[in-house]
């Protein structure tokens, strides 16, 4: 290790920090490799951790055995190489906000003669586009509103197709696929959509006053889903009396803590009125967190993934360390300066007091996983740390066919829907298919980060694969897996008396089954299974309605599992041209097969 430091080059780079296991510690950057690193130690009268270091930092120093470290061009490219890393190999020191999600905007391109609003996660082109947002919350609702109470074009094939639809009967559309709408009669329409995205009060009245008359007409279905609509909308904006003269647009970074969390706060400010507003909350902070640190990974994790649509001025709560850094890195990804900046009076100030007073608010919320719960997993197998985020996989297959897998996502005390992940797979036996679940995930680590633990339904076998395709991926990821105790060497699950057996990579557990433990293990590993078996049912009704499809056509069963086995699913056997069929079957077959598909 000292041999190490003495040779560590006066270049920009990154570090990385491994435990006497060879596990990865820490990622770390540098405009200087030597000092930066050096600063963690104190060489006299031995090598030791630094004394001015936090608790948590002197912790790490602690463990660490080895290092390694790798030269690059520029700070900027440093910033980016050490992203990447702790996003793909969830090193067990670096904060990671797990924030992998890109905001959608409502835009509309006013350029064409009959524009429609749509959403967008990315820049379009365009010659005249208008963006709306980003939106945390309810972007759906709002398009589906300004569908609900404008005429605009509905359907996106109707213009092309030039035929009055439904839409048209039902009061909804003013038809100008078909019939002669003036363009002014056209963009008084877009004008009252315009003001129903601006003034989101204006858009739940007018939705309130529909959700009555569909109420009153017993149409209690609709009524239920614009109520839901209703409720998403009025979440997405956080109420605010700052009113700015002029249309300014902002994007707000607010990060505090207390004993226990930390929460990161973003607030998007356009035309002068504050929009939506989302957070991030960190559990079990340790009291000497780096705030300077967490800053810099929220607005790095925030805007990689794709430059924003909307590249407003950024203003944060404090001037962290490396912000120069941060802009020079944002402005080479926005493709213009990226402005970052600590406002100290005025009315943009006003919205940086307006961040933290809500990020007090959010610190006070519960946290409603029980942590009590967390603490005794923990300490039951040997995690690294507490699981606040959890991922738990299962496959289903009938005979091969249909074969599927789920990932289902815990955070917080709940499962969440938006994180969920559903695959088709190739693989026919329940290893493979599980090495290319998790296989497939693993290569997502850099988009989507890694979570706190895995959680397998199945035993020693799967657990053991899993340990190895994190190993040979360097990621640091602690696995638990539960199975069915074996009856006369066979799996029983219908028997109610066959117990559950939890699985770490030293031991099997054997709790009882009124342990609390054990239940939430099962709570998890039923949510899989119940998401896999759902998922493979919409599959398989799929395929059989594609091979009887194929049947009525003339097509035999034999012929059917020969395309199969060379295209993998009906879609692509749909979306085969016809020669690509005939090199498999036949030209008269393959005639028949596209015109049942056109």
């Amino acid at each position: 290790m000292l041999h190490s430091l003495k040779n560590l080059p006066s270049s920009a780079g990154i570090y990385q920090f491994f435990d006497s296991s060879g596990k990865l510690l820490y990622v770390g950057k540098a405009k200087d490799l030597s000092k930066r690193v050096k600063s963690y130690f104190s060489f006299t009268p031995h090598l030791a951790p630094n004394p001015r270091l936090s608790a948590r930092l002197t912790k790490m120093i602690s463990e660490t055995s080895t290092l390694n470290y790798i030269v690059v061009s520029s700070e900027s490219d440093a910033l980016i190489l050490e992203n990447s890393l702790i996003k793909q190999l969830n090193p067990k020191y670096n904060i990671l906000l797990r924030d992998d999600k890109t905001y959608p905007y409502i835009y509309i391109d006013l350029s064409k003669p009959y524009p429609r609003f749509e959403i967008t996660r990315k820049v379009q082109s365009g010659k005249d586009i208008n963006y709306f947002g980003p939106f945390a919350v309810g972007a759906r609702d709002i398009l589906d509103s300004l569908y609900e109470l404008c005429k605009l074009v509905q359907k996106k094939g109707s213009l092309k197709n030039q035929k009055i639809c439904l839409y048209h009967q039902l009061g909804k559309c003013l038809a100008p696929c078909e019939l002669e709408v003036s363009s002014e009669a056209y963009q008084a329409e877009v004008d009252r959509a315009f003001e129903f995205i601006k003034n989101k009060k204006l858009l739940i009245n007018e939705l309130e006053k529909k959700m009555l008359f569909y109420a009153e007409a017993m149409r209690f279905e609709e009524a239920a889903k614009l109520r839901d609509s209703i409720d998403r909308i009025a979440r997405s904006e956080l109420k605010s009396e700052i009113d700015f003269a002029t249309n300014e647009n902002y994007d707000i970074f607010a990060i505090k803590h207390s004993s226990q969390k930390a929460v990161v706060l973003r607030l998007f400010m356009r035309d002068g009125k504050i929009i939506s507003s989302s957070h991030t909350l960190l559990n079990n902070i340790d009291e000497n967190y780096d705030e300077d640190e967490l800053y810099e990974r929220a607005l790095v994790e925030f805007y990689q993934n794709n430059p924003p649509p909307v590249k407003a001025p950024i203003l944060v709560a404090k001037e962290f360390e490396t912000i120069s850094v941060v802009s020079e890195y944002l402005s080479s990804l926005f493709g213009k300066k990226a402005h970052i900046s600590l406002p100290k009076s005025g009315k943009k100030r006003s919205l940086i007091d307006l961040a933290l007073l809500n990020c007090d608010e959010l610190l006070r919320i519960k946290d409603s996983s029980s942590p009590d719960l967390m603490a005794d997993l923990k300490e039951l197998f040997g995690l690294a740390k507490l699981p606040h985020r959890i991922e738990i996989y299962d496959n289903s297959h009938f005979y091969g066919s249909a074969t599927v897998g789920a990932m289902v996502v815990y955070e917080n005390g709940s499962f969440s829907k938006a994180s969920k992940r559903l695959y088709h797979l190739e693989a026919k036996d329940e290893y493979s298919q599980m090495r290319e679940l998790l296989s497939r995930r693993i290569a997502s680590f850099e988009r989507n980060s890694p979570p706190d633990l895995w959680v397998l339904d199945g035993g020693s076998t799967l657990l053991k694969l899993a340990l190895d395709l994190l190993h040979s991926s360097g990621v640091t990821l602690d696995v638990i897996a539960i199975s069915k105790q074996k009856v006369d060497a066979k799996t029983k699950r219908s028997k109610g008396s066959t117990k559950d057996i939890l699985h770490t990579k030293d031991d099997e557990i054997n709790l009882l089954p009124s342990d609390k433990r054990l239940q939430f293990i099962q709570k998890l590993r039923d949510e899989a299974h119940r998401s896999a078996v759902s998922f493979h049912r919409q599959t398989k009704l799929k395929e059989d309605k594609s091979s009887d499809l194929l049947a009525i056509g003339g097509i035999s069963q034999a012929k059917i599992v020969k395309l199969l086995q060379h295209f993998g699913t009906f879609e692509a056997i749909k979306m085969a041209s016809e020669d690509e069929l005939a090199t498999i079957l036949n030209k008269k077959d393959a005639n028949s097969i596209k015109k049942l598909y056109s």
